[in-house]
């Protein structure tokens, strides 16, 4: 039995245009066949009548015009049936054309095509582009039912589906499901059924359209937003848009969050300045501007805000946003706000350091050069005045220029030697200054990092007079050599200390926090969650105190808050706190506050005194005294019963940077010690650094 194509639903046989013609047309025949009979009939058996009376000559008569009859009455019924019979082989033609027509679209379509017949679910046809999908022939496929396309546990959707459209056949139906190939893997289907009339049977034309490819691929779109999202999170950074047109905006969840709002349970269109809380009236002016500035053309933001959260506290976020388009082509303005709260903390303590380190170079009794190229790249104003230039003349100028012509190649040797020459300690440098005087100097040398670039450090010690010759000489290269190694790495230790800090500790709470935060919110448990919560207010409560103890190392509270006694009191307490050394600290109340750099300078020379008796001394017992000296300054001891040290050996970084606060305050600092006898820092500092007082002059 030949297999009659699938196409669109074919019209019932009564309503078809060839059954229309064929009724048409026999009807025409049979009237006008009646018509002529009758018309015939009685105007011959008239026209007989008249012409003879004879019987035998009318009955002859009769039989020529029966037998005229018969063949006019042929030649009419051909000339009528001739037409129909012309349009039926015509429409007979057309539609085996059309069948021909409608079996190649079937057999070439490139999307897989199925017929089923509604009642029984029995696959009648299939196009080559189904086999090829589906894996099955088109033999295999004439035996399967539908529903061994379908996946085991699927089949109560099916059923639900196949009633929805038995009750309405003649309806288009759309749907989405998972169908199962030969190998036994799934495809995501999308799936186009009308009705057809198959061979007499009522039955379902399927047009599968292959969904898999795009179903990842949303997938994967929505995992890497998730993946974007939770890098936001972990960034502290929220997206935003702008209709500049009306000045409405839509926000993510992280932006309400970093500005410590709750997040609305559906987004929607609001205006900025009902997230933005000013931390101060420019701040509120800065603001204003900044929503007007989002109404222009061409909008380029890029800039830090202080800001209020809804808690109270100060943060600074970082605001930036460009001109751009959304999915439909409308203007917006899209930005991101990231709250830099913490890196602003931390880079303005860096700066901190980096001003301590900076007045650090400045106020050394020794040169400081680096090189880049052999050319000066940089140099300290004690560097300046020992080579005669001033400060930034000497800028530019060649080594070349600065050491004399015998002892250069030693000095280069030094500079680009892979593996540093030893310096004896007796052995000096010729150097010279810009009007040609020459001078011996203590040159040690080492490679640091400025301005983005490797460079050679010179650190010069001028030992031209004779008694600093006699008296320096022998420990200079050793002290050089150390500072070398330390002054420009003091830094960079800083900062990977806080880094380290900021990161291991706080860093790592805050991950702790947000797993906490996630088990919290997927636990049933009330009791467990309960216990969750508790974990984070702990963990919360512990990174503050470690973010209070980095920014307290840098810069005590108390010394700004409460004054020098109450901040020593506070140093000494912490760093014995849980050391086995006894402290015995006897600080007086002084008549009268000293100015910010004497207390400062006070404090750190009693710190780094305590730090090195922790390090260094092995000693039981500490004594940290504080007093009044007549009113005109005060007096500082740190005396510990350790080891002690050589007074006349190589002297560290902190003994020297020591000297030179209390100098540069306009103070005197001693250092008493001998090995087993204990170590005594003696510091005598005036209320104010422009102070006449002495400690000659003074008694103590």
């Amino acid at each position: 039995m030949p297999v009659v194509p699938p196409g669109p639903p074919v019209p019932h046989r009564r309503d078809h245009p060839l059954a229309q013609a064929l009724r048409r047309d026999r009807w025409r025949v049979v009237i006008g066949y009646l018509v002529l009979a009758l018309f015939w009939i009685l105007c011959s058996d008239a026209a007989v009548q008249v012409l003879t009376a004879d019987l035998a000559t009318a009955a002859r008569w009769q039989t020529a015009k029966g037998a005229f009859f018969v063949i006019l009455s042929g030649a009419l019924i051909y000339l009528l049936l001739r037409p129909l019979a012309m349009h039926v082989l015509q429409t007979h033609e057309r539609l085996e054309h059309s069948e021909q027509r409608h079996r190649q679209l079937f057999e070439g379509n490139p999307g897989p095509i199925l017929v089923y017949d509604l009642d029984t679910l029995e696959i009648l046809d299939v196009n080559p582009a189904a086999s090829s999908l589906f894996g099955w022939s088109r033999d295999e496929f004439i035996v399967m039912s539908m529903t061994a396309l379908w996946p085991p546990g699927d089949e109560a959707a099916l059923a639900a589906k196949l009633e929805e459209i038995r009750a309405q056949p003649e309806q288009l139906c759309v749907m989405t499901a998972d169908l199962v190939l030969k190998d036994g893997t799934r495809r995501r289907m999308e799936m186009r059924s009308n009705y057809l009339d198959y061979a007499g049977r009522p039955a379902r034309l399927l047009i599968a359209i292959d969904r898999t490819g795009e179903d990842q691929a949303l997938r994967r779109r929505d995992q890497a937003l998730a993946r974007v999202e939770e890098a936001h999170e972990m960034a502290r950074i929220g997206a935003w848009e702008v209709d500049p047109s009306t000045g409405l905006g839509r926000y993510s969840n992280q932006v309400y969050h970093l500005l410590g709002r709750r997040p609305p349970e559906a987004r929607r269109w609001h205006r900025f300045e009902e997230l933005l809380v000013p931390a101060d009236p420019a701040t509120a002016a800065l603001s204003e501007q900044l929503l007007q500035d989002m109404r222009g053309d061409a909008v380029q933001i890029d800039l830090l805000l202080p800001l209020l959260a809804m808690d109270g506290r100060a943060l600074m976020v970082h605001l930036r946003a460009e001109s751009g388009t959304d999915d439909a082509g409308r203007p917006r303005v899209l930005g991101t706000l990231q709250d830099v709260t913490e890196r602003e903390q931390s880079r303005r303590l860096l700066r901190e350091r980096e001003e301590q380190f900076r007045e650090l170079v400045r106020v050394l009794p020794d040169g400081v050069v680096i090189l880049s190229d052999e050319h000066v790249l940089y140099a300290n104003a004690c560097a300046a005045a020992q080579f005669g230039y001033g400060q930034h003349t000497l800028l530019g100028e060649p080594l070349s220029a600065l050491v004399v012509a015998s002892d250069l190649p030693r000095v280069r040797a030094q500079l680009f030697a892979s593996i540093p020459l030893p310096t004896s300690g007796s052995e000096v440098i010729g150097m010279r200054r810009q009007n040609g005087e020459r001078f011996q100097a203590g040159l040690a040398v080492g490679e640091v990092r400025y301005g983005g670039r490797n460079c050679k450090l010179l650190i010069v010690r001028d030992l031209s007079e004779p008694e600093r010759i006699r008296q320096a000489l022998e420990t200079s290269n050793r002290e050089l050599q150390a500072m070398a190694g330390r002054l420009f790495s003091l830094q960079e230790d800083e900062r990977r200390a806080i880094s380290r800090d900021l990161h291991d500790d706080i860093g790592q709470a805050i991950t702790a926090m947000k797993l906490s935060a996630y088990a919290a919110q997927d636990e049933a448990d009330p009791q467990r969650r309960g216990e969750d919560l508790e974990q984070i207010i702990h963990l919360a409560d512990a990174t503050v105190g470690k973010l209070r103890d980095i920014s307290t190392l840098l810069r005590p509270p108390q010394l700004d808050a409460l004054g020098l006694e109450a901040a020593l009191r506070w140093q000494a307490g912490v760093l014995f706190r849980s050391s086995p050394i006894e402290l015995l600290a006897d600080i007086a109340s002084l008549p009268r506050r000293p100015q910010g750099e004497i207390e400062q300078a006070c404090f750190r020379i009693a710190q780094e005194s305590l730090t090195n008796v922790l390090r260094h001394a092995r000693a039981s017992q500490v004594q940290l005294t504080l007093h009044d000296v007549q009113d005109h300054g005060l007096h500082l001891q740190v005396r510990d019963d350790g080891e002690g040290f050589d007074p006349d050996g190589p002297r560290g970084l902190g003994l020297i940077v020591m000297r030179e606060r209390a100098q540069s305050a306009g103070g005197t600092l001693k250092i008493e010690s001998a090995h087993g006898a204990g170590t005594l820092v003696d510091l005598f500092l005036p209320y104010r650094s422009d102070g006449v007082a002495t400690p000659d002059t003074m008694e103590y």
